[in-house]
């Protein structure tokens, strides 16, 4: 999409220094952290919100969740846990209407939503 930031992210327009890329996802360190560690797997492909995710999709999202492994060890994270978390719509807090799965870590995390 052409307004889309992580779309522009993807075709180079906006760079970015991704702690993972591949050829279906990469990872960023999210702009407004909520824990020490944070991070968003984020496909290369365009999708709106999880709520329209099918079946053709799951190539793609055991990517993701494989990806969120490997980055979680070498963020020194994996050991003590983290949360991953997807945002749909805008009540949930989504501002950017692009798929993308929120890891959060480096410290205790208590309840929220």
């Amino acid at each position: 999409m052409a307004d889309c930031l992580f779309c522009k992210m993807v075709d180079g327009e906006i760079p970015t220094d991704p702690l993972y890329d591949d050829d279906l996802v990469f990872a960023i360190r999210d702009i407004n952290p909520r824990a020490p560690v944070h991070f968003m797997m984020i496909p290369k492909e365009h999708i709106p919100t999880a709520h329209e995710l099918r079946a053709e999709h799951g190539p793609i999202l055991g990517r993701m969740f494989e990806a969120v492994a490997s980055v979680a060890a070498e963020e020194g994270i994996a050991e003590s846990g983290y949360r991953l978390a997807f945002n749909v719509g805008e009540a949930a807090g989504m501002t950017i209407s692009h798929l993308h799965l929120h890891c959060l870590g480096g410290r205790q995390l208590g309840a929220e939503g």
